[in-house]
């Protein structure tokens, strides 16, 4: 445990100074075009630390340890997409804005750095771990496909109004059901780490990674879901209402599915978080004019990662 620790520490004390470097930088050049990559140098940063720093003392070096390199490489690959995805949204921008990266960058990491850090001797990987590892990778697909699909789409002049192209036929939100889908497979593939099952803390520590994850995207304005649905609906139904109406009944918000409109209303308000909150709800034009000034106010947070919450 006191070697997790050790590991943990120097992993936020290196995403603090990744950060703060990064925010210095940025006020004194006046421009935040390449903050929100450091999110993602960040993230590949805390992956080679944990994998050196796990190894000291631990029964199995990390290149003898299948799990440690796995878990690194899954990591990699999620984050390595996401570097790629921020440098060229910042190119194409000219800019970019930014969430508190110091807790998302952390936090997200932990089921990580609780394997790489961890002391337990299982050399190779049982059916439960390899389930999961599937499907974190599944995850990470659907996230790349949404991105990639809807960022031609926009290319080709946002044809349709509303993106129907690939897995947005299926999920209003495929982006945002991939990241959140990864970080729930991670923390399961995590437990055979574990050295009490699941009276190990440390390992219990690492759900806050999925869950930070599902704030962020699902209940924080005005970002992800809540940036996304309600209000910010209106120019949907006054450009296509009959087409977005019929997409929206048919079209699941997170989990990729086809038969959506046949699901009980109770089963979507619940299990498939399509909460009335989501809803687009006319206002008379007094409420209108007091939303509108209320927006100007608001600080839009869109991600280090939270890129997902503004694509």
């Amino acid at each position: 445990m006191a070697g997790q620790g050790f590991v943990y520490g120097i992993a936020a004390a290196i995403t603090c100074t990744i950060q703060l470097t990064g925010y210095a930088v940025a006020y004194s050049l006046k421009t935040e075009t390449f903050y929100d990559i450091l999110g993602g140098v960040n993230y590949l940063a805390l992956a080679l630390w944990s994998a050196i720093a796990g190894s000291i003392d631990a029964p199995l070096n990390w290149v003898d340890d299948p799990r440690k390199i796995l878990v690194t490489i899954l990591f990699i690959c999620s984050r390595g997409w996401l570097l790629i995805f921020l440098a060229w949204r910042a190119h194409e921008r000219k800019g970019d804005s930014r969430f508190d990266e110091v807790f998302w960058v952390f936090l997200i990491s932990l089921p990580m750095l609780f394997v790489n850090s961890s002391q337990v001797n299982k050399p190779g990987f049982s059916a439960f771990d390899i389930a999961f590892a599937i499907l974190f990778c599944a995850g990470v697909l659907v996230e790349i496909l949404a991105d990639i699909q809807k960022a031609l789409w926009v290319k080709r002049g946002r044809k349709g109004d509303f993106c129907t192209d690939g897995v947005w036929a299926v999920s209003r939100h495929p982006n945002y059901f991939g990241e959140i889908f990864q970080w729930w497979c991670l923390f399961a593939f995590s437990y055979s780490s574990s050295n009490n099952g699941y009276a190990d803390p440390l390992w219990w520590v690492g759900i806050l990674s999925p869950l930070f994850t599902m704030q962020i995207l699902m209940t924080m304005e005005p970002t992800g879901l809540c940036n996304a649905e309600g209000k910010n609906l209106k120019r949907y139904y006054d450009k296509c209402p009959e087409r977005y109406s019929k997409y929206r009944e048919n079209t699941s918000i997170l989990i990729p599915m086809i038969g959506y409109k046949y699901v009980p209303m109770f089963l979507k308000r619940t299990v498939f978080f399509d909460f009335e909150k989501y809803e687009y709800k006319p206002k008379s034009d007094g409420s209108v004019k007091n939303d509108i000034a209320n927006d100007k106010e608001a600080v839009f947070i869109t991600r280090d990662e939270v890129a997902i919450a503004s694509r």
